[in-house]
């Protein structure tokens, strides 16, 4: 029996099994199949990373544009190995503002769901159509999931798309471009806000990250250098899909009961304090909406991992339906060759007589040796 967990830590074989769909969903939305249209390939589709926020310096590896290591040091002045422990880590906990990035990790779905709307308003505006008139000529489709930076925070991976007013199976009005679509991310990424609650006396605006990342589903500018392909894209959003906080933080991959638990666990100083934060804020009735104790583990993020527009592709339940459907035809086939492969066994006896035939007795009588002579070596 599968319990159908996501995660990693909690089972692999399930995981593998929710990575393997979400690489199918995402790639069906690149290049077709699983009932998408080929088309979708040669609609403008772009690959796009939203960070968070600053809350406080943390210990880095500085890195340039393709993702490579810069020779420059951290700002401890450790030039950090990339398994290094100390890595997201405040490089003073005392100033870092936990309160604002567990409140960021609890706003994050909202915010993404806000961007989305953004986006098809600027999109519509640089095609010189008001936001009604948008629907009768194209549709933004998307699929993105969640990933924990090692500061605990989250950022988004997304597939972004402009189809047809249908859908994938209608082709995009000659206006729509990759560069179109592209500087119309950048906006409504730069544009989007949230307000927040007030914490002693503060008000908090949540925004995306500086640090966003737009590219186009077709150059040579993926991992240092590797092609920007369909099948790269979807394995490399794939990959996130069965982490939790707990890959990038060392944190729970359980709800907590009590917060006396966080004392009996082995998990780092800055995940504790995210923890630690997330419950105290969880008392607040103000907040109560937001589930923070119920979410501590998690660092306040409480929305799902990965998502997807409606008509950006297939979807999960359809891709386990035809699993458990081939599964069930499976067993039906192999029941169907089990009955077929019988050995027919005959019970009908016929009484055929007693003793020897005459040919059996004179067989017998001549090889039996003379009486006296058991036992003595015969002669040709």
């Amino acid at each position: 029996m599968r319990c159908n967990n996501r995660r990693t830590t909690r089972c692999a074989a399930c995981s593998e099994v929710y990575r393997r769909d979400t690489f199918h969903l995402i790639t069906s939305g690149l290049r077709g199949g699983k009932g998408t249209p080929e088309r979708v390939a040669a609609h403008p589709r772009v690959f796009a990373t939203f960070t968070a926020p600053s809350f406080g310096p943390v210990h880095n590896r500085p890195t340039g544009p393709a993702g490579s290591v810069r020779r420059c040091r951290c700002r401890c002045g450790t030039r950090h190995d990339q398994d290094d422990d100390t890595l997201g880590t405040p490089l003073d906990p005392d100033t870092y503002d936990y309160d604002a990035a567990v409140l960021w990790n609890a706003h994050a779905g909202p915010l993404w769901r806000r961007f989305s709307t953004y986006l098809r308003r600027e999109v519509a505006k640089r095609a010189g159509l008001t936001q009604r008139a948008f629907r009768q000529y194209a549709r933004v489709s998307f699929a993105k999931v969640a990933e924990y930076q090692k500061r605990g925070a989250v950022h988004f991976h997304a597939v972004i798309r402009i189809d047809g007013p249908e859908g994938g199976d209608t082709p995009p009005p000659a206006w729509a471009t990759a560069e179109l679509l592209s500087d119309a991310i950048r906006t409504a990424a730069a544009h989007v806000r949230i307000d927040g609650p007030v914490i002693a006396g503060r008000p908090h605006v949540f925004t995306l990250g500086r640090q966003l990342d737009v590219r186009t589903i077709r150059s040579a500018d993926f991992d240092g250098g590797q092609e920007l392909t369909e099948r790269a894209v979807a394995a490399y959003i794939a990959k996130y899909a069965t982490k939790g906080a707990e890959t990038a933080t060392g944190a729970l991959d359980r709800p907590l009961k009590f917060l006396a638990e966080l004392a009996q666990l082995d998990i780092s100083d800055h995940a504790r304090r995210m923890i630690r934060t997330a419950w105290t804020l969880g008392a607040r009735k103000d907040l109560e909406h937001l589930r923070l104790r119920a979410w501590a583990h998690m660092l306040g993020f409480r929305g799902h991992f990965s998502t997807k527009s409606r008509r950006y592709s297939t979807t999960l339940g359809v891709l386990r339906n035809a699993r458990a459907e081939w599964r069930r035809a499976q067993a039906t086939t192999s029941e169907i060759s089990e009955a077929l492969d019988t050995t027919l066994v005959i019970s009908h006896w016929v009484y055929a007589g007693t003793g020897l035939t005459d040919a059996e007795t004179w067989l017998a009588e001549t090889i039996a040796p003379a009486p006296g002579t058991e036992g003595e070596p015969t002669h040709a």
